[in-house]
C-alpha cells in the first residue's frame, strides 16, 4: 500500500473525513477491505464510518486496520447516520447501533449514553431530502458538538457557508464530510490538521479546532451519474470480460 505523507512547514499533516458510507449502507457498495489502502493513498488518515442506520461498519474496519498493522497510521471512528423521526443526525464514537425513527431528542440522548458526539450534517440545505428539519435543529442546537460545514454533495456550495456561519456563531468545531458512496469519493471533503491518532472524542474535538476545512463540491446530478458509472465499472472489473474466464 502506498503511503502518502504530507508535510507543511515542517509539520506532518493529515486529512479527516467524518461522513462516509460503505457496503454496510443499503445504498453503497464500497468494500470495507478497500478503504485502508485508499486512506493511505489520499492522506485521509482519519475517517468516521457513518452508514445509514447501521453501526457495525466502523468496528469491522477498525479490526481490519489492526490486522493490517496500520493502526499507528490510520484511525477509524465508529459512527452512524441515524434516521430520526425528523431527519438525519450523525453519532460518532458509538459502541452499538441506534435504532431509527426515534425523535431527535431521543437520538441525541442515545448518542450521549454511549459517550458519543453529535454531528449536524447537511442540515441547512433545503433540497436535501433527509436533512434535519429546521425546527428540530433549533430544539437540539445546544446539544450539537460538531457542525459539518463542507459537504461535497449539497445542492449548492452556499449551504456550506450557511452552516459555517451557524457554527461560528456558536463557537462549535467544524468538519468536512464527503458523504461518499463510492471508494473514490472518500476524502473529497476534509479537515486538514497536524497528524495524530484519534481514539477519543476529546482528541477529535482538539484536532478539529486546530484544523482547516476544505473540499471539492460536486453538482449532485453529476455526482449521481459518476456514482452509477463507478459502481458499474467496479462490477465489470470484478466479473472480468468473460464470466468464468481465468483471471
Amino acid at each position: 500500500m502506498s503511503n502518502n505523507v504530507v508535510w507543511r512547514e515542517g509539520v506532518q499533516v493529515m486529512r479527516m473525513d467524518l461522513h462516509l458510507h460503505t457496503e454496510v449502507s443499503h445504498d453503497c457498495r464500497t468494500p470495507l477491505r478497500d478503504i485502508p489502502g485508499w486512506m493511505l493513498r489520499t492522506n485521509t488518515r482519519v475517517i468516521a464510518v457513518t452508514d445509514h442506520d447501521q453501526q457495525r461498519g466502523g468496528p469491522e474496519l477498525q479490526r481490519m486496520v489492526r490486522d493490517l498493522g496500520l493502526d499507528d497510521r490510520l484511525s477509524v471512528i465508529a459512527g452512524e447516520e441515524v434516521t430520526t423521526s425528523e431527519g438525519e443526525l450523525i453519532g460518532l464514537f458509538l459502541s452499538e447501533r441506534i435504532p431509527p425513527q426515534l425523535s431527535p431528542e431521543d437520538t441525541v440522548r442515545a448518542i450521549r449514553e454511549q459517550g458519543g458526539l453529535v454531528l449536524l450534517q447537511h442540515g441547512f440545505d433545503p433540497f436535501k431530502r433527509y436533512r434535519l428539519r429546521p425546527e428540530a435543529t433549533v430544539r437540539i442546537a445546544h446539544e450539537v458538538d460538531i457542525v459539518e460545514t463542507f459537504n461535497s454533495r449539497l445542492s449548492r456550495p452556499h449551504w456550506n457557508r450557511v452552516a459555517a456561519t451557524w457554527a461560528q456563531g456558536r463557537g462549535l468545531p467544524m468538519s468536512g464530510g464527503s458523504d461518499a458512496h463510492t471508494l473514490r469519493d472518500i476524502g473529497e471533503a476534509w479537515v486538514e490538521t497536524p497528524f495524530r491518532r484519534i481514539e477519543t472524542p476529546q482528541q477529535l474535538l482538539d484536532a478539529l479546532r486546530e484544523g482547516t476545512v476544505g473540499g471539492q463540491w460536486t453538482h449532485p446530478v453529476y455526482a449521481y451519474g459518476r456514482k452509477q458509472w463507478r459502481v458499474l465499472n467496479g462490477r465489470l472489473r470484478r466479473d472480468g470480460p468473460l464470466q468464468g474466464a481465468p483471471r
